[in-house]
């Protein structure tokens, strides 16, 4: 149950990610600019106070952390972000696939 439950979420992340690829692709035809939108520019509109809180948090614990990787991460665009992580959890939580010739008791 909980593993259908995770690859749900990776289902939801994913079909996330195709819709910020069409947004993006979409502002592209209308603007003949490519600009995709970041990671970090969306966590912001949606909520700034928990970013600038984890900023907070990751920078208390080891500030190496906040330059090196979650910058990173912030940096890169939304649809990859989403669509990878969709991805790692899909797989991650994929049914077994049945023995041959063993039964699971």
């Amino acid at each position: 149950m909980i593993r259908g439950f995770f690859r749900l979420v990776g289902l939801l992340l994913l079909a996330g990610g195709f819709i910020f690829m069409v947004y993006d692709g979409a502002r592209w035809v209308a603007d003949q600019t490519l600009q995709f939108t970041r990671f970090g520019q969306f966590w912001n509109d949606v909520h700034q106070s928990s970013q600038a809180a984890l900023r907070a948090w990751v920078e208390s614990k080891a500030p190496w952390l906040w330059e090196w990787i979650v910058k990173l991460v912030l940096d890169q665009p939304v649809f990859a972000v989403l669509g990878l992580l969709g991805i790692v959890l899909m797989l991650a939580f994929r049914p077994r696939r049945p023995l041959i010739g063993y039964s699971r008791d």
